[in-house]
């Protein structure tokens, strides 16, 4: 899921009844920044929420995760079944993809990197940039995993909050930069967990900026805007990200890339690890491509279903929806409800919807959009339950 899980610390595994045995103890030699580190908590999959629930995953209306509910291509799975070598390492360049991609994107292949994830990429490239002590610009809420991957590279990450409509302070991120000496800006859009998108003359202004511009476009194909993946032969700091997570339905393999300007992308290239996607995420990616008809049909009905969804919830009294671009809405929640107990009530129904009750979230709700049925059961049960 590209948007905001929450982050709560782990309890540290039960001591050994034993005395542990060895010349050290271990934890003793772990970097001193990581030691009170919160750690990422992702969403729960769907055998966890089965076990939780009580419920087969075939009942439960997942819509917590911004996953697309009609899946991959059929290509996809006939590819799968099909894998010849599993046992041979897979092509560290995964050029067969990269050629699909740069004939997609019109963009040249020696600039695209393909990642387990988009995320792979954001902590890649803070590696390759930044040193311990250097500033990150963040713009939340947001995706949370730029702040994270900054705390584990020891880098500090200077906050820049949105506007009340969850729009960038293009000013404040540019005095930010100019404070601190950033290295390096995070933008979504569109925006995850809103859904809201970047003006084009915003996203040219910041690119005015002495530091890298990270611009993720993991929801782009649900909006109106074009992406601005080209715009990487132009500009010699900004760099773009895409996932196949979302568009093709393959969030479960982890298969992301992104486009890197000509003097950057050599080093991250040295800096990647060898075999960093599999074969299955790289047969997986070639198979979703080659239909874009199928896509293009999904986007569509995705799309349709959220104006159908929006209109739903901003018909609900106790709800207030926020236009988005994405293939989610985030919703207020307003009295006699609490975002927690709207959320609980709807889990003992069997439908999982992302909640947020701290920070700059409070109080807020995120729908994923998912098929018409689906669509369906969240409605029937908002309709029936009862506040606390």
């Amino acid at each position: 899921a590209r948007c905001a899980p929450s982050r709560r610390r782990r309890r540290a595994p039960r001591r050994a009844a034993k005395a542990m045995k060895g010349g050290c103890d271990a934890a003793a030699l772990v970097r001193p920044h990581l030691r009170e580190m919160r750690p990422y908590t992702p969403i729960l999959p769907f055998e966890v929420l089965s076990r939780q629930l009580g419920r087969e995953p075939e009942d439960i209306v997942k819509l917590d995760a911004n996953e697309n509910p009609y899946g991959p291509p059929p290509e996809v799975l006939e590819a799968l079944g099909a894998m010849r070598f599993p046992e041979i390492y897979p092509d560290p360049e995964c050029r067969d993809l990269r050629a699909l991609l740069a004939e997609e994107c019109g963009v040249d292949p020696e600039l695209l990197l393909v990642g387990c994830g988009a995320d792979e990429l954001i902590d890649l490239l803070m590696r390759v940039v930044l040193e311990p002590g250097d500033v990150v610009v963040d713009t939340p809420p947001t995706f949370t995993m730029y702040a994270f991957d900054a705390d584990v590279n020891a880098a500090k990450v200077e906050t820049v909050v949105r506007r009340p409509d969850f729009s960038v302070d293009v000013e404040g991120v540019k005095a930010a930069v100019e404070r601190t000496g950033a290295k390096m800006v995070f933008l979504t859009s569109p925006n995850n967990p809103d859904g809201s998108v970047m003006a084009e003359e915003d996203i040219l202004e910041l690119l005015q900026m002495p530091c890298i511009v990270v611009l993720d476009e993991a929801y782009v194909e649900f909006g109106d805007a074009a992406s601005r993946i080209k715009w990487v032969e132009e500009y010699s700091n900004l760099v773009v990200l895409r996932t196949f997570s979302k568009r093709a339905g393959l969030a479960g393999l982890r298969l992301g890339y992104g486009a890197f300007p000509p003097s950057l992308a050599p080093f991250l290239w040295r800096a990647k690890q060898p075999y960093n996607v599999s074969v299955a995420a790289q047969i997986a990616g070639c198979a979703a491509l080659s239909n874009p008809a199928y896509l293009k049909d999904v986007r569509d009905k995705l799309v349709d279903e959220r104006k159908r969804l929006f209109a739903a919830l901003e018909a609900c009294d106790f709800l207030e929806p926020f236009p988005s671009e994405a293939n989610f809405i985030l919703s207020s929640v307003k009295a006699p409800w609490t975002a927690g107990a709207l959320r609980d009530a709807l889990a003992a129904e069997g439908v999982m919807v992302r909640y947020y009750d701290k920070d700059l979230l409070k109080g807020y709700v995120r729908i994923s959009v998912g098929r018409p049925e689906q669509t369906d059961r969240l409605l029937e049960v908002l309709d029936n339950v009862s506040p606390p």
